[in-house]
């Protein structure tokens, strides 16, 4: 607890020298800090940077954990302001190496194997270095190049620790500050729990990867390297190393002669593919983790790395949101409004003449612009914003849906800034849907559901007498079963539960004010002993049946 406190405490301080005065002041248990700012070394030279600027630099300074929650919390587009988004858009994960014996103990602990009979060459300088883990080159007794990625020691303890801090933070956050309901911090720091706990497990990374390479087997869009399974564990990763040119080098790929507008629509409709297709996608999609194999410079092919982070969506939020995509390319409004009800994004008694009118509001100043010029995933974040005002509300795998658009559709017009991505994504997500949801594939699924269905037929006369009975005589209940049902219902408790304290606490008032009589009123000028210890006793007695509720 005094450890907690302590760090709180740094936390605050941190805040306080980059100057991020609003959030103490909305937090008053931490406005203690804001006198550093009046400290020299509390101003340093970090006035003139943007809030979001300041922020970032905070964050990088309190250690890698925070760095990968500002990354995660980049992402959620739809309840931070676009300058703090994009600011902490831009943090690195980079953080300074272990020692190479660490590294060395830990695979082969995990393997089970010394390091010299698992591979004929290892490289005990790093590859690169991340909060999570790290990579190492090395070679197999086969002569393949691998790379290694090895987790942090002691990184589970650091998470675990650092996840309480960022807990009580969200608490304090949701308590004081002014619009913590609608920010929901809590919520926020469950989805970071959820996605860092999962980049910690190199086995199911491994299963992302694998995965994304069969749903990609024999195409020039994109190129996954291949799992070592049998050289794989939870903590240690082996995989196929490739070689390729940054994306972000630009005048390396002009150098080699690339063909910048097929690879930027490729681009394009590997991310399609992925989401539309396969339902599953790479959604840690940044430069960093993209490289380009120019063998080819005509015909260039993706490379993906890192697969930590990799989502799916329900099948209905894929239907929904690829109808909402293809009703936006078509500029149907109405249809947009009317999906947006019929996934639950938005209450039922939602308006949808008032909800069209927003949707108008998004789509129109865009679509008088030539199309090359807009911002396809701009657009949809825009258009999830304006929706807040109807209480919009979207799943994670949502909110990394329109980051890995975002990133993927800035690629893409950084290496070639005329592209068209409406003329690339319609006609794809069009023929995509075509074949998801038509006639063929629609018999071929209920040609496969069928026998499933033939063997609980038997059972449907039997279940729709019984229902036809219960219906007869009145009986028929409906359950209904819901955490929301459930937190309100733990709510009506705790009011319930201090309902009689606080009757009680009132009552023994009363009633000490009774006992002392005409005396009460001296009680203030300090003649009435009576009256004191009846009204002191009321309160404390009080005070105590409320902590007891």
């Amino acid at each position: 607890m005094i450890s907690r406190a302590l760090r709180l405490t740094s936390i605050a301080l941190t805040l306080a020298r980059y100057r991020l005065d609003e959030l103490l002041v909305a937090l008053p248990p931490l406005r203690f800090a804001r006198a550093v700012r009046l400290l020299p070394w509390g101003r340093r030279h970090v006035r003139e940077l943007s809030r979001g600027a300041r922020l970032r630099l905070a964050l990088q300074e309190l250690g890698p954990i925070y760095v990968k929650f500002g990354q995660i919390l980049s992402t959620r587009r739809d309840l931070l302001p676009e300058d703090i988004a994009e600011d902490l858009a831009g943090l690195q994960d980079d953080v300074p190496p272990f020692p190479s014996e660490q590294a060395r103990a830990i695979i082969e602990r995990q393997l089970g194997a010394p390091i010299a009979e698992l591979f004929a060459q290892f490289d005990d300088s790093p590859l690169a270095s991340a909060s999570i883990a790290q990579v190492h080159g090395a070679r197999l007794k086969t002569g393949e190049a691998v790379v290694v990625k090895v987790v942090r020691p002691g990184i589970e303890l650091q998470i675990r620790r650092d996840l309480e801090l960022l807990r009580a933070l969200a608490r304090l956050v949701r308590r004081y500050h002014p619009e913590g309901d609608r920010i929901r911090p809590d919520d926020i720091v469950s989805e970071f729990q959820r996605v860092i706990y999962r980049e910690l497990d190199m086995k199911a990374e491994a299963a992302s990867a694998s995965l994304l390479k069969r749903n990609f087997e024999g195409s020039r869009d994109l190129y996954i390297p291949a799992i070592h399974w049998q050289m794989t564990a939870p903590r240690v990763l082996v995989m196929e190393r490739v070689e390729g040119v940054p994306v972000k080098d630009i005048a390396e790929l002009k150098r080699r002669g690339v063909n910048l507008e097929r690879l930027a629509r490729r681009g394009i409709r590997v991310f399609y593919s992925q989401v539309f297709r396969d339902n599953l996608f790479h959604a840690d999609m940044h430069p960093g983790n993209l490289l380009v194999d120019t063998t080819n410079p005509q015909d260039p092919t993706w490379i993906a790395l890192d697969f930590g982070i990799v989502e799916s969506l329900t099948p209905e939020d894929l239907y929904y949101i690829g109808e909402n995509f293809l009703a936006i390319f078509n500029r149907d409004y109405r249809r947009v409004a009317e999906l947006h009800v019929e996934a639950g994004w938005v209450p039922a008694d939602t308006r949808l003449d008032e909800l069209t009118a927003a949707v108008r509001t998004v789509g129109e100043p865009n679509f008088t612009r030539p199309l090359e010029e807009v911002s396809f995933a701009e657009m949809v974040i825009e258009l999830f914003s304006v929706a807040r005002q109807f209480k919009l509300t979207l799943q994670p795998q949502l909110i990394m849906l329109q980051k890995t658009l975002l990133n993927i559709e800035g690629m893409g017009r950084e290496l070639y800034p005329r592209l068209n991505i409406w003329d690339v994504a319609k006609p794809e997500l069009e023929a995509i849907f075509a074949e998801r949801y038509g006639l063929p594939r629609t018999a071929r699924r209920m040609l496969k559901e069928m026998p499933s269905w033939l063997a609980r037929a038997p059972e449907l006369p039997g279940l729709f007498h019984g229902f036809l009975k219960t219906t007869g005589e009145g009986r028929l209940r409906t359950r209904i079963d819901s955490e929301d049902l459930e937190k309100l219902a733990d709510e009506l408790g705790r009011h319930n539960r201090r309902l009689p304290g606080a009757v009680f606490a009132a009552g023994l008032v009363v009633s000490g004010a009774v006992l002392a009589g005409y005396q009460v009123a001296p009680l203030w000028e300090g003649h009435s002993l009576p009256g004191a210890v009846a009204v002191t006793a009321g309160f404390i007695l009080g005070w105590l049946c409320w902590r007891a509720r």
